[in-house]
């Protein structure tokens, strides 16, 4: 397949000639390592009819890779110089391949995808809003299967811990409710341009099947959650008592869940979470 993967040179005169130089505000750090594109690729597991949809493409590094493994690609990019410039990155590096790309111009949060239906999200996700950005995805974008981002070392470790983990917390269990998350291997930050100051880490997920995670259950169980680690160092009979109204309703709630009111939410499986939820009756909704 005839496409040229960027390397270093490349990525320098992309930016030089487009007069881009990286923001931290937009969390850019460009990949130069066509063997580290590679790997992500091989390690999202794609399917060869796979959609994927890509945030934040940047100067297209990722985007080359994907096209080169036969799938085509959504991009969503935020900056419009970017968003400009990519399709005619990809027509001079990978010329047979460059009607399999669509450019939307904007922010992954808020853009319109239902047109487009992609079922893998891979991305170099920025730092600042890695974790809004999958879960807004998985939330809204129904036809998602799959997907490998790749995010600061500590957000993969928060957003692949269990129960019991130090880091497990609210991205962990709301990632849990849609998916099944994987730590995929680290990136040297020697990789990217300019050359970060943390260390990266690559998620791999696989979106459950059926309907268990989708509908109504899922705005009473994330509130749920977000009471439970709002004072994580509070058991449950405590740190739901806002949300149950009042320290009593809550531990009835959560024996009626079959769920120890002594203990603390970094203890509890997404099903826990949910069985929590179903048991609060509709009359008791917080003010």
């Amino acid at each position: 397949m005839d496409v040229t993967l960027l390397g270093p040179a490349d990525v320098r005169q992309l930016a030089d000639r487009l007069g881009i130089r990286p923001t931290k505000q937009l969390g850019q750090n460009f990949v130069h390592d066509p063997n580290t594109v590679r790997r992500i690729v091989r390690a999202a597991d794609l399917a060869p009819g796979d959609l994927v949809l890509e945030v934040g493409p940047g100067l297209g590094s990722l985007t080359l890779a994907l096209l080169e493994h036969g799938n085509p690609v959504c991009a969503v990019e935020i900056d419009p110089p970017l968003a400009a410039a990519l399709p005619e990155t990809v027509r001079q590096f990978a010329p047979e391949q460059a009607e399999r790309l669509t450019v939307i111009a904007g922010d992954a949060l808020r853009a319109d995808l239902s047109g487009v239906k992609p079922t893998a999200l891979v991305a170099n996700l920025p730092y600042n809003v890695a974790v809004p950005v999958v879960l807004h995805l998985l939330a809204t974008v129904p036809s998602l299967r799959r997907g490998l981002v790749m995010v600061q070392k500590e957000v993969a470790d928060r957003l692949t811990a269990g129960p019991g983990s130090r880091v497990y917390g609210v991205p962990s269990v709301k990632l849990a409710w849609y998916a099944t998350a994987r730590q995929a291997g680290k990136v040297p930050a020697a990789v990217f341009w300019p050359v970060p100051n943390v260390e990266s880490g690559l998620v791999g997920f696989e979106v459950h099947d059926g309907p268990g995670r989708v509908g109504s259950d899922r705005a009473p169980t994330f509130a749920v959650i977000d009471a439970a680690f709002a004072q994580r160092r509070k058991t449950l009979r405590a740190a739901l008592a806002g949300w149950a109204g009042g320290a009593p309703e809550a531990e009835r709630i959560l024996r009626a869940a079959g769920v120890d009111p002594g203990l603390r939410g970094e203890q509890l499986t997404v099903d826990d979470f949910t069985r929590i939820a179903s048991q609060r009756g509709p009359g008791n909704s917080p003010g």
